[in-house]
Formats: structure tokens, sequence, C-alpha cells
């Protein structure tokens, strides 16, 4: 930094010291400035907190989330262009529905009951991330844009107009001191800084009206969705309603006993049962156990040496997503690399992929 640069850095910090301490007053800037600076404020403030509480409403599992967020920086990482989507209640519900639904079989009015729902929860599912990538492009992309851009934009013209009003006031309180020429050099940087942020402010609270056609293309997603949800469950209640009816018309079979069978118990001497008993082979020498004929031991799963970063499965780990390691309990990993705080990644059995933390213990942890 230049000499000048440090002498107006100390400029700055003298008179806002003399500020906050001293009780000092500085050059104020007019109310419709402090008005229109407030309302970008509150803009700002609302726009942050309405994207996070839309990608809640979207998503709102925060394990999923986390999970979703962790595969996505992973995906980056290892160059994939196709990223997991977030797993959606519905198609977790029709997957087990489908499940049982199976199990049951086709003479099971429930099972296929199960077969049907089951169908139309995983169409809910994909109008749902239809809704997802919809409300992402045409409300969530936008208002974030505007978050880095424009609102960073104008607090990086709101901290400049700050720190050369600070510069102008230590120069005026000093005047006779310092060079006219360098207090009208301070003044007009003040002055241009001051119209460049008016300015910035005035063009977003004007220009709101996009804010508002972004609200409307979240409403409009939302529309579409509900009512493709309402078709996908008029259709399935139709189904439920159309079996009731079949199922109710149909004679129903009734239970018929098979007979018993009887027993001869055979003469009463006989104490167990009137089986006859069979007699329990003998065992010879010859076939007897010899001290060469000793059991085989199946042997122990392969564990990499202790000497490279290496864990311990607690437990299975089923993989659920494209990248992640499957293991049973007792095996041993060796650790290759951590993603976060709670995902490692490792290789097994010449499979490498990642996996969750609370599900190993760490044997030999990695180099720092």
């Amino acid at each position: 930094m230049s000499v000048a640069g440090l002498k107006k850095q100390f400029y700055k910090a003298s008179q806002l010291v003399s500020e906050k301490v001293g009780g000092a007053e500085g050059t104020k800037l007019d109310e419709d400035f402090k008005e229109m600076e407030k309302k970008v404020d509150v803009t700002s403030k609302a726009v942050t907190e309405v994207l996070a509480r839309t990608i809640e409403y979207l998503q709102p599992n925060p394990a999923s989330r986390a999970k979703l967020t962790m595969l996505n920086t992973v995906s980056k990482i290892r160059g994939q262009v196709k990223n997991p989507g977030y797993p959606q209640s519905e198609g977790l519900l029709g997957e087990c529905m489908i499940r049982h639904g199976k199990e049951l079989g086709g003479e099971s009015n429930f099972g296929d009951a199960l077969l049907d729902a089951g169908e139309s929860m995983k169409r809910l599912a994909e109008v749902k991330d239809s809704l997802d990538i919809e409300v992402k492009q045409n409300f969530i992309d936008p208002l974030q844009n505007l978050c880095d851009k424009d609102l960073k934009e104008i607090q990086h013209h709101l901290k400049k107009l700050e720190g050369r009003r600070l510069d102008f006031d230590y120069k005026k309180k000093r005047q006779g001191r310092i060079p006219d020429e360098e207090l009208r050099q301070a003044l007009e940087k003040f002055e241009e800084s001051k119209e460049v942020a008016e300015t910035s402010m005035h063009n977003l609270l004007e220009t709101d009206i996009e804010q508002v056609s972004q609200l409307s293309a979240l409403v409009d997603a939302q529309l579409d969705y509900h009512r493709q949800a309402v078709q996908i469950l008029d259709e399935l209640a139709e189904k439920l309603k159309r079996r009731m009816r079949e199922a109710s018309s149909r004679p129903k079979r009734e239970y018929k006993p098979k007979p018993r069978e009887s027993f001869d118990l055979g003469e009463p001497e006989q104490s167990n049962g009137g089986f006859p008993c069979a007699t329990a082979p003998k065992i010879t020498p010859s076939s007897s156990f010899r001290s060469s004929d000793k059991p085989t031991r199946t042997p122990s799963r392969s564990m990499p040496p202790l000497d490279q970063p290496s864990c311990k499965a607690l437990y299975d780990f089923e993989p659920e997503n494209a990248g992640e390691l499957g293991f049973h309990e007792g095996d041993v990993i060796t650790l290759t690399n951590q993603i976060d705080e709670n995902w490692y990644e490792g290789m097994l059995h010449g499979q490498s992929g990642f996996f969750p933390l609370s599900y190993v213990e760490v044997l030999v942890p990695l180099p720092q």
C-alpha cells in the first residue's frame, strides 16, 4: 500500500474512533437516502430468508439435504455431470408399497392395491422432481443472483461511501492544517460515492417488479404440481373403489377345516407315542475321529496392514447412491480421503467409494 493510502486509512480510523468513543458527529446523509438504505436492507433480509425457507419447503429433510450436498460436492470433484436427486418421500413410500405388494402376491386384494398405490406414489415423486427443477430455475436461481450480484454491489458502494465520508470528515475537522485542494478532492469523492450508491439502490427498488414476476413463477409451478397430483390421486382413488366393488361382488369363500387325522397310539407299553425307536448306530474305532481329522476353519476377511490409514465397520452399510461403498460388519477398509466431517472415501476388495463415518471405527487415522 502506498504512503497516501496508509495516510487515508489512518484518517478514517481516527475519525471512526472519535465518533464512537469521543461522540464526534460526522456528516449526516439526507432522509431520502436513509429511507432508501433501510428499504434495501429489508429487501436483502427478505430475499435471504425466503431463499432458505423455499429450499426447506422443497427438501424438508435436513439429513437428506446434507447428504445431497455432499454427493454433489463429490460429483464435482470426480467430474461427474449427472448429480443424484433429492429422495422424495413419495418415491420412498411408493417403493415400500410396491415391494410389499409383490410379496403378498396377485391373489391378495391388499397386495394388488398396494401395487396400484405404489405406482401412483412414484408418479407423484416424479411430479415433485419437476416442481423442484421449475422452482430452482425460475425462482431460487434469480433470487440467488440478486443476492450475489445486485445486493452485494450495493453493499460495496455503501461501504466505500462510509470510508470516503470518514476521510472527508477527518480532513474537514482539520481545515487549515490540510490543503484546501485535498479537502476539495475528499468532498468530491464523497459526493461521487453517495451518487453511485443512491443510483444502485434506486435501480433495485424501482425494478422490484422482477421479484414479483419470480414469485408468480413459484406459484405457477406449485399450481401445476398440485393439478397433476390431484389427477394422479383421483385415478388412484377410482382404481381402489373399483377394486372394492369387484371384491364385494365376488362370492365369499367359506373356510372348511380339514378333517383331523386319527393316530394309532399302538401298544400301551411303548412310551414314545407309539412310534418304534430307531437303533442308534454304534461308534466303532474305525468311525471315530482321528487326531488329524480336525474341522477346517473359515478363513477370516482380509485385513490391510495397520500401518496405513484404515477403519473397521461397526455395522452393515448398503449403498443407496452411485459412488457409495458397501460393506459388512467387521470389514476393515483402507482410508484414502476424508470428504467432510461426516463422510470418508476408502477401498475394500478393490472397490473404491465413500461411506458415513458413523458406521465405522477409525483404526489408523488419515495423516493431517
